[in-house]
């Protein structure tokens, strides 16, 4: 009696392979046996096994060898770009008259589908791919233990956050859930054509934040609020961008006003399981802020 033949599993193509969730997408499609290309700017360790290229959104010379032979993509849009979708709408264009069936979009809970820049990207995929989704996770619990990031540097170096969000409230999530979400949107049989809203299990304010790491560090950690314009100084002052400090100074006036103030099923009904709180995560990275 024959062995019924495998089907071959679908390529995948994974930008932004060594960020936060991408790393994650990657490890966990090998681990299901699907064929995974990972695309980034920096070259692959040496000892690695994976399927890499070069890719650079702002570089079409890289995105053929990106594109061949792949049928499903993740897609993490270029960063510190005021208008990604710029780049990312002719590539997306370029993938489907190649035959890229599914697409799967990491955007934000703050960006409604139709908005500038990744909202823009959102519209097209719902409009225009076979197959879609698009993640729009809350704020990654990540961002406190990123020494480059302002939030988590400052609370590294100085005990201490800036922001102009006041006593709003966040449902942060951890980018391990983002990407087991993103996980199923690539690797399940039927596509999800649809968009995800990730948060984590509760929505905590930044002076909640700051209890909880003050807790877990064994030293005062202080959330500092400030009006907008103080807020976009301080981020100015850590090196970032004006304009990108505007955009996140905009999203703090968000938060302030309860836009982030929402919990969502979407982790526990999409993956199985329920999402990680941040005090588990606190206690899991309680090295970064001790040292």
């Amino acid at each position: 009696m024959r062995t019924p033949r495998r089907e071959r599993s679908p390529r995948v193509l994974v930008t932004g392979a060594t960020g936060n969730t991408g790393r994650r997408v990657v490890s966990r499609l090998q681990e299901l046996g699907l064929t995974v290309r990972a695309g980034s700017r920096s070259p692959p360790p040496p000892d690695s096994s994976l399927e890499h290229v070069r890719f650079d959104w702002a570089d079409t010379s890289s995105h053929d060898e990106a594109l061949a032979g792949v049928e499903r993509m993740y897609l993490v849009a270029p960063a510190f770009v005021e208008d990604p979708s710029a780049l990312m709408v002719p590539f997306i264009e370029s993938a489907l008259e190649r035959g890229v069936r599914r697409v799967v979009l990491l955007s934000a809970s703050a960006v409604p589908e139709g908005a500038p820049g990744l909202g823009t990207v959102h519209r097209v995929l719902h409009e225009r791919a076979p197959e879609w989704a698009v993640l729009q996770p809350s704020w990654f619990m990540q961002n406190f233990v990123d020494a480059g990031h302002h939030h988590g540097g400052s609370l590294k170096r100085e005990g201490r956050m800036v922001t102009a969000t006041g006593d709003g409230r966040v449902g942060f999530v951890d980018a391990e859930d983002i990407a087991e979400v993103a996980v199923r949107a690539l690797a399940d049989e039927a596509s999800h054509d649809t968009a995800h809203v990730i948060t984590g299990p509760q929505a905590l304010s930044y002076d909640d934040i700051a209890a909880i790491l003050s807790q877990v560090a064994g030293r005062p950690m202080k959330h500092v609020h400030v009006d907008s314009d103080e807020a976009r100084r301080h981020m100015v002052g850590t090196g970032m961008p004006e304009q990108y400090a505007r955009l996140l100074v905009q999203l703090d006036e968000g938060i302030r006003q309860g836009a982030e103030a929402r919990v969502t099923d979407t982790v526990s009904r999409v993956t199985g399981h329920e999402p990680r709180s941040f005090e588990a995560f606190a206690k899991a990275h309680a090295a970064f802020w001790r040292s």
